[in-house]
């Protein structure tokens, strides 16, 4: 198998798309030549975008308000094409480009809620197709992205979309049904951690440390958790036990947090987000 990427087209290189495609450039993967020259592509409506991305190696920033056409080019340029617009654009974008694509293009969605089957009825059936959902540690080749390949998706191509992704982390194969649980867990879960950080922060202050030992002492801790939990074969379960000594201060600590019932929290939090991808869909549905 191939250490390489084919050409690639990050349409859309915000946040989400950004982030891959920046981490995708860190980690040194070779990306084959097109037109004699390796090429990856990534569009932003506006210059100020564009030039955020001008400078990564091998990367060719096109600014839209100054091409137009700029999508087209991109995605006739390369045989992956990442979709990373905003839900409501998708289906503009995919009539704009669906005259230009290579016949072995492969079009992989990083938008929430837009449904395959969108995908196909602008490009037509005999287009390779794939919804992804990554999330945003893989700017830092940390990240998790569920893969959902299309019917028609050959193993080769799948081993492609998987090559892209594990180059910023993790990958978990699931079928589109799953992909909106998949945006629930891990897509929106960075803003959960970050919001438990938040807020023990603000603890740590209220308390009296000054923030910036505020900010070492929880993201210090976070940090570390994650690393011990990823160091081990223990289960989270076990970890906690080995902290929460018998009438210790952690499990008087642990027994307000269980009273919270943190886990009927988290499964209406991630309800909220599944019920908000499927309302995406019935939006985006063609």
């Amino acid at each position: 198998m191939s250490d390489s990427l084919p050409p690639l087209a990050f349409l859309g290189a915000g946040s989400m798309g950004g982030a891959i495609l920046r981490g995708v450039v860190a980690s040194g993967i070779a990306v084959e030549a097109f037109a004699g020259e390796p090429r990856i592509f990534a569009t932003n409506r506006t210059r100020v975008k564009a030039a955020e991305l001008t400078g990564l190696v091998g990367v060719d920033s096109i600014a839209l308000e100054a091409e137009p056409g700029g999508n087209a080019r991109a995605a006739a340029s390369a045989r992956v094409v990442l979709v990373g617009v905003k839900p409501a654009m998708v289906p503009d974008l995919l009539r704009d480009i669906a005259p230009h694509l290579r016949a072995d293009a492969m079009v992989i969605s990083l938008a929430v809620g837009v449904p395959l089957q969108t995908f196909r009825s602008v490009l037509g059936e005999g287009v390779t197709v794939f919804r992804a959902m990554p999330n945003t540690p893989s700017l830092v080749g940390s990240g998790v992205t569920g893969l959902a390949p299309g019917p028609n998706a050959t193993s080769e191509e799948v081993s492609i979309a998987r090559r892209l992704f594990e180059r910023v982390g993790a990958v978990i194969e699931v079928s589109e049904e799953q992909i909106d649980e998949v945006s629930a867990i891990s897509g929106s879960g960075p803003a959960y951690v970050f919001l438990l950080i938040e807020e023990l922060t603000r603890v740590a202050i209220d308390m009296g440390f000054r923030e910036a030992d505020a900010r070492v002492m929880v993201q210090g801790t976070f940090r570390g958790a994650a690393d011990l939990l990823g160091a081990t074969p223990a289960d989270p379960a076990e970890l906690r036990r080995r902290v929460t000594s018998p009438k210790g201060t952690t499990e008087r600590a642990i027994a307000v947090l269980q009273r919270a019932e943190l886990g009927g929290l988290f499964r209406e939090a991630t309800s909220a987000a599944l019920v908000r991808a499927r309302e995406l869909a019935a939006e985006n549905r063609l």
